[in-house]
């Protein structure tokens, strides 16, 4: 057995000639999504992955033997149910909307620019049919969100580890004594009234709307 004890995100940083030489793994989301498991390589090799617990596997990673070897992943095609507006009477802000009730739900998904992924569910299906969303299931790679703390950051590939953003930006004002007490006295008279009469239209579709659910 091969141990393989470490990750390279999405390759970052690897010379493309040894990436295009390397061994590969299909890899299922349910076994992406663990730090440790046995699998087989492009090369009949047996792997054994002992990776901080925590850490999300993603399709385009590569792994790092024990021996330097290198194992491309990639993420197994799986029945997902895809969501999407209604091309006649939708709005992308029926997906923000599905995003956010999944979400309350604790699904773990995908979110792209014009769709969601989650896995097959017939009760969520039926929840977002009757959003008025379309509900198709397909076979495709599944990446769902790694949430804001997850384990390396990996989420979706956002590399902020040189941002250091700290509140002093050192910025080195020399000699600008700004004095902000501008004693700005101002009187809200206004009375907001914030009933202001804006009328949701939930795309109340009729039986003429023709969704084939």
């Amino acid at each position: 057995m091969l141990t393989v004890n470490k990750l390279v995100a999405q390759g970052r940083g690897l010379a493309p000639v040894l990436l295009k030489r390397a061994a590969t793994v299909v890899l299922d989301w349910d076994t992406r999504q663990k730090s440790r498991f046995d699998s087989e390589d492009s090369q009949g090799r047996t792997l054994g992955v002992f990776l901080p617990r925590g850490t999300v596997v993603r399709g385009g990673d590569v792994l790092v033997a024990e021996d330097g070897s290198l194992i491309k992943v990639v993420a197994t095609p799986q029945p997902v149910l895809v969501v999407r507006t209604c091309p006649e009477h939708g709005a992308p802000v029926d997906l923000l909307r599905a995003a956010y009730h999944l979400g309350n739900r604790h699904v773990q998904l995908e979110v792209q620019p014009d769709h969601l992924h989650l896995e097959p569910d017939h009760v969520l299906a039926d929840m977002l049919r009757h959003m008025h969303l379309i509900v198709t299931e397909e076979l495709a790679p599944f990446e769902p969100e790694g949430g804001a703390y997850a384990a390396g950051g990996h989420g979706h590939a956002h590399g902020h580890e040189t941002h250091g953003h700290g509140h002093d930006h050192g910025h080195d004002h020399q000699g600008h004594h700004h004095n902000h007490n501008h004693n700005h006295d101002h009187d809200h008279d206004h009375d907001h009234d914030h009933s202001h009469g804006h009328a949701h239209a939930h795309h109340e579709h009729g039986p003429g709307c023709n969704h084939d659910h």
